[in-house]
């Protein structure tokens, strides 16, 4: 099972200095968060890696009581096919 780190506005596979994937957010106001990016690379492709990443900001949002606005291509994508991130989906 990988580890998903966190960090300050990201969660991440890897070491501080060299991510394997990451995940990127910044705050929109006191009750949202924007996904901007989602990298994964090469060699974790097609392992459910940047899923996994998008699960654990979900796990975030429902923690911190805000909602998400995915403007990542990506994370906009998982949450098109995840109908349970629908409560943290900014309308």
């Amino acid at each position: 099972m990988m580890e998903i780190k966190e960090a300050t506005n990201s969660f991440y596979v890897g070491e501080p200095d060299h991510k394997d994937a990451e995940i990127h957010f910044v705050r929109n106001g006191e009750d949202s968060i924007i996904i901007d990016h989602t990298i994964v690379s090469d060699s974790l492709r097609g392992q459910g890696v940047g899923q996994a990443l998008v699960e654990r900001v979900v796990e975030y949002a429902r923690t911190e009581g805000v909602k998400i606005m995915p403007l990542c291509p990506f994370a906009k994508r998982q949450f098109d096919r995840h109908e349970a991130y629908a409560d943290v989906l900014l309308k």
